[in-house]
């Protein structure tokens, strides 16, 4: 049985360094996302946009750009996508930059807590997105959300969840990765965050690699995908304020997709990055929305999934 279907807006480019995410929410609902999601049968609820403080555009303060705006932002997300869950629904945020996904991750962090559920997270991403305030000189912490959920950082960040840290490094899945910065690299090796990069699918295949990332999954997984859509390749998906050419094809895109959605596990999506004020005529949004349909199921054939817990 599918769940109830809430999308929930989160208009923000609090934490990148380009402006135009804050626009995301709209264009994937100009793409018909709630109407493709409803053509599968589905039960959508679209509970509008949060609210939040504007952007300011200054300079890091002690390495972080923004951060009581960026705490106020994930604060209002997570609030909401933890009511979304203890309701029994699945929420999906349209972000927004991808420093949201610590609200959202933190929240579902904590749903899995007070349920016994157990956690995995596929993060599909150009990016490890595991910087940290001594790593980045930028500040922008859309680069840091994943370090942070694992404990690193301020404790107005780490401890949105009400637990420090949010999550464990072996939760995490991440696939598409083409750009980590040095001092990430080994950051990231020292937490023994599990990667497959676009290497390890170039030899490899997005079939082999998808079998790995979804391998241990059971009745009480709840699976959460947070999709950056710079994970794309930019020939497909260029309004993205952070594209990184070499990325997954439209058609491993798809597959990647089709393979979570057969796993008859996935219970929150973030959806993140989109950024119109860089994209051609909200193609972009369009493949996104086309994407997010295969993860709920569409197909050129009937297929045999796993039963749903």
């Amino acid at each position: 049985m599918q769940h109830p279907i809430s999308l929930i807006g989160v208009p923000t480019d609090i934490g990148a360094g380009a402006r135009g995410a804050s626009m995301g929410p709209e264009a994937l609902r100009v793409a018909g996302i709630q109407a493709v999601l409803e053509s599968h049968g589905l039960q959508v609820a679209d509970r509008g946009n949060l609210g939040g403080p504007a952007n300011p555009w200054l300079p890091p303060t002690e390495g972080y750009r923004h951060l009581a705006e960026v705490v106020a932002w994930n604060t209002a997300l997570h609030d909401a996508v933890h009511a979304e869950l203890a309701q029994g629904r699945m929420p999906i945020v349209l972000g927004g930059d991808h420093c949201l996904g610590l609200g959202s991750i933190s929240a579902v962090a904590r749903h899995c807590r007070d349920t016994g559920k157990t956690l995995r997270v596929l993060w599909l991403d150009a990016h490890a997105d595991f910087n940290t305030a001594a790593l980045t000189p930028s500040g922008n912490i859309h680069g840091m959300p994943v370090a942070l959920l694992c404990g690193m950082g301020p404790s107005a960040l780490t401890g949105i969840g009400g637990t420090t840290p949010a999550i464990s490094a072996s939760v995490v899945r991440q696939i598409g990765i083409r750009s980590v910065d040095a001092g990430e690299k080994r950051l990231v090796h020292e937490a023994g965050l599990e990667v497959f990069d676009m290497r390890y699918i170039d030899e490899m295949g997005m079939r082999h690699t998808m079998d790995q990332a979804l391998m241990g999954m059971d009745d009480n997984t709840h699976l959460h995908v947070s999709f950056d859509v710079d994970f794309l390749d930019p020939e497909i998906a260029p309004g993205v304020g952070t594209t990184v050419p070499g990325g997954p094809t439209y058609r491993e895109a798809q597959l990647c997709m089709e393979m979570i959605a057969d796993t008859g596990r996935l219970a929150s999506l973030d959806v993140m990055e989109l950024n119109p004020a860089l994209d051609v005529r909200n193609r972009t949004a369009e493949v996104a929305v086309d994407l997010i349909e295969s993860l709920f199921g569409k197909s050129t054939l009937m297929r045999q999934t796993a039963p749903r817990a």
